[in-house]
């Protein structure tokens, strides 16, 4: 059952009271917006937490399969969701209680972008990658410094900013030290305050006590720091006296596979009997115990942590030798951690040419020739799948486009979606500006339309009429405003680029380690944020941002902040805050921050 949670609570209310969406997500990206200051929003807000953790919906897992040795009708009533699989009426756990066999297919998007991303270096390079060579990878001594520098953007699981800020704090720049890391990000090591106890150990190993010889004995490897399932089962055997039973029980309800309550009561019973039979101070258990309990649903086995790291340092070869090949991949393949344009920034970062979707070099998917990127037709909003399919398959039948009217004639296409093409630029090749060729488009239909009256004789003889449009020019902040209405983000420039003011902060990203403990005002283009609900209650948040100079940095939103100064959706912010550092990881502690304004849109629509 999806239950409701933060942004899905406004949505949803806000249908109930018929809000049109772009009241819906003003109410949510700036809930402080004197707009939003009237009965409606207020009620809504009002009752947020009433129904917080509700039941919204059912769901499916993506591939999840029931095995039965009779049809499974004999089970359970099935119904027919709109996804179009029959579905059963009860959970995973009670599949599992009946005795059914469960069997989850999953889907990997990054298997995806490192297969494509292969097959771009041999098309483009003629170069053939053994993806599957991971030996040779862990050596590469590029690959190394880009693991060690967290330039990690589009490698699998690898690039959140809570891993990339992981990756800085451990240095990390070998495949174990990566797989320990793999499973310490996960909430359960991080909730316990064991994540942050590693680093340090990591950092400094002949300066920690471990808490029991046992622990020095059993987990020498982490440090004495319980990072995996195994880790947990270790302990629950040698410190806590419990039989491997049991502590695959333990397994179980760190995997979330094990809803029964009353049998974990019953081990940690027996856990606390047998540190007593064994002489454990009472502290010393219940700390040890409060760690495994952290583990909940959370924890990976170390054979997961390490598959995981396999795939991570496929994503970082490619990444590090070949990066347009590779990003582009990442990008044809969508489902990263961010958005499409911040890989598309990637592009601009790692040397290559980003060109605007043309009918004469684009096809559906982003392409790539040498290091010019052309982005795909299925970037363009309102632009349909068909149509962006149906251009390429006639340039490579028929070859490439003469101009407009041949365009026209060659796809049939009507006029609605000529003119999204048009405004996105993607006749340049004609040599005229795109205010001219939409004048054009019209003519070219109306052309069209006269020619089925063809058969149809005139009274009197007319000369065609001749005659010659004025100079059209256009600007590039209008150009930019097209970019972002058809694409959703700027491509040729940034926003930094639509700001009314020329205040470029007095700080930069590369600058905070040599401001820590200052105040800093710096301007940052938003990239993601992570809202995150203190022991208390509050909401506070993590955001990431990218600079003028396009490199990232972290903010931490404590609660009072964030509620004086929230985020207002993607743009750039002023952000005033103290440089503050854990591990020689810098980030901004954030005392206020405003989103800027952009110079107006200056388009005649």
């Amino acid at each position: 059952m999806s239950t409701f949670k933060d942004r899905s609570i406004i949505r949803e209310m806000g249908k109930v009271y018929g809000l049109p969406k772009e009241e819906i997500d003003r109410l949510i990206k700036d809930p402080n917006n004197p707009l939003n200051a009237n009965e409606i929003c207020r009620d809504i807000l009002a009752h947020y937490t009433a129904i917080e953790d509700y039941p919204n919906l059912r769901t499916i897992h993506a591939g999840g399969i029931l095995i039965s040795d009779e049809p499974i009708s004999n089970y359970t009533a099935l119904d027919m969701p709109p996804k179009g699989f029959p579905t059963t009426q009860f959970d995973m756990y009670l599949a599992e209680d009946i005795g059914l066999d469960k069997l989850d297919i999953l889907s990997q998007r990054g298997i995806g972008h490192i297969k494509d991303a292969a097959e771009l270096v041999f098309k483009n390079k003629g170069i053939k990658i053994d993806v599957h060579d991971v030996q040779k990878f862990k050596k590469d001594e590029k690959v190394r410094q880009q693991l060690k520098a967290a330039d990690t953007i589009g490698c699998f699981y690898i690039e959140s900013p809570a891993m990339r800020g992981l990756l800085k704090k451990l240095k990390c720049d070998d495949y174990l030290t990566l797989v320990a890391a793999s499973s310490i990000i996960r909430p359960g090591v991080a909730k316990s305050g064991m994540m942050k106890e590693y680093i340090s150990r990591f950092q400094n190993p002949n300066n920690f006590k471990y808490l029991h010889p046992i622990m020095e004995e059993q987990l020498k490897e982490t440090f004495g720091v319980m990072v995996y399932q195994e880790d947990v089962i270790k302990v629950g055997h040698y410190f806590g006296g419990l039989d491997l039973a049991d502590a695959d029980v333990l397994r179980r309800m760190m995997s979330g596979k094990s809803r029964n309550r009353k049998h974990l009561l019953e081990i940690e019973e027996k856990y606390y009997d047998n540190c007593k039979a064994m002489g454990h101070p009472e502290a010393l258990a219940k700390e040890v115990w409060r760690q495994i309990e952290s583990f909940a649903g959370y924890s990976f086995s170390k054979a997961h942590s390490a598959s995981y790291a396999v795939e991570s340092y496929q994503s970082l070869y490619l990444k590090s030798h070949y990066p347009l090949e590779f990003m582009v991949g990442v990008i044809n393949n969508f489902g990263g951690f961010y958005a499409t344009w911040v890989y598309v920034n990637e592009i601009k970062k790692a040397g290559g040419t980003l060109h605007l979707p043309c009918v004469n070099n684009s096809t559906y998917l982003t392409n790539l020739y040498g290091t010019d990127v052309y982005l795909g037709f299925i970037h363009i909003k309102s632009l349909e799948q068909s149509i962006g399919q149906q251009i390429e398959i006639e340039r490579q039948k028929n070859g490439s486009f003469l101009g407009l009217e041949d365009f026209v004639l060659r796809t049939s296409l009507g006029l609605e979606s000529l003119k999204i093409l048009v405004r996105i630029d993607a006749f340049r090749f004609t040599g005229q500006n795109k205010r001219e060729l939409l004048w054009e488009a019209h003519m070219v239909f109306d052309r069209q339309k006269q020619k089925e009256f063809t058969n149809t004789k005139a009274l009197f003889h007319e000369e065609p009429l001749e005659w010659k449009l004025p100079k059209l020019e256009g600007n590039e902040i209008a150009n930019l405003y097209d970019e972002i209405e058809i694409m959703g983000f700027p491509i040729t420039k940034t926003y930094f680029d639509l700001l009314k003011t020329k205040n470029r902060g007095d700080c930069k990203a590369k600058d905070l380690m040599t401001n820590l403990g200052k105040k800093v005002r710096i301007l940052g283009n938003y990239v993601a944020t992570k809202p995150v609900r203190t022991v208390r209650g509050d909401m506070m948040a993590f955001g990431t941002f990218l600079d003028v100079e396009d490199n990232f940095f972290d903010t931490t939103h404590f609660s009072q902040s964030l509620k004086a100064y929230p985020f207002k959706g993607s743009g750039v912010y002023l952000i005033l805050g103290k440089v503050v550092e854990e591990f020689g990881f810098p980030s901004l502690e954030v005392e206020k921050m405003a989103k800027l304004e952009i110079t107006q849109d200056s388009r005649i629509l």
